[in-house]
């Protein structure tokens, strides 16, 4: 294996991306913005061979997102592993900054829950202490 490569690693756009490891596990989520289903969630052992294995959301809550929404949707998100439980952290820049949750990456994860309805906030990136 090279110790250097060459970007692109992935050939394909995934905007604003963020990486945790759990074991021997990398997980990946980017922006989505108005495409649907949301919040691809990528898998790799290697960081180099990466594949979609789930999208964290079916849907957007405002009806608005059923059609093209240009520079809308789900911004800059962030996935954290804590107490068991997959979180990822996004923004809906018009909305608010948003949070679903998961024990199984691969499982079904929860609705998207609210945790601040304040328009122009962007681009989570939450710190999960002890």
């Amino acid at each position: 294996m090279p110790l250097f490569y060459q970007n692109p690693v992935i050939h394909a756009d995934y905007a604003d991306p963020d990486v945790i490891r759990t074991g021997d596990d990398f997980w990946m989520v980017a922006s989505s913005f108005h495409q649907l289903p949301g919040l691809p969630l990528l898998h790799s052992r290697d960081l180099i061979h990466w594949q979609i294995v789930n999208h964290i959301v079916k849907r957007l809550p405002s009806p608005e997102y059923d059609s093209v929404q240009p520079g809308k949707g789900i911004w800059a998100p962030s996935i954290r592993f804590h107490d068991g439980q997959f979180w990822v952290f996004y923004s809906l820049p018009d909305e608010g900054i948003f949070v679903s949750h998961a024990r199984d990456p691969l499982g079904e994860w929860s609705e998207p829950y609210c945790l601040n309805a304040s328009p122009g906030w962007i681009d989570p990136c939450p710190f999960l202490g002890r």
